[in-house]
């Protein structure tokens, strides 16, 4: 299977990590992904909606060791079995 890229917040984090993960997502600069970030959230004049934007965004982002069993090597669960 291919390498694939997830999105995820990034362990960099200002607030809640969101821009860091999408500028790591995409191979960009974070402080130019966080400044062009903050300025769409005041510019168009609906703050209120530009953070609740990103408060929703930062709910749905995992964070980056959340949901990574990747390096678990087999997915079979391990146990002992008694009987009683």
């Amino acid at each position: 299977m291919a390498d694939c890229k997830k999105l995820t917040k990034s362990s960099d984090k200002i607030v809640s990590g969101v821009f860091g993960g999408i500028a790591e997502y995409f191979g960009w600069d974070k402080a130019i992904v966080r400044i062009i970030g903050a300025f769409l959230i005041i510019f168009p004049g609906n703050i209120t909606g530009g953070a609740i934007l990103y408060a929703v965004t930062a709910l749905v982002m995992t964070d980056p060791t959340q949901g990574d069993h990747s390096d678990d090597g087999d997915s079979v669960i391990k146990g002992e079995f008694r009987e009683k």
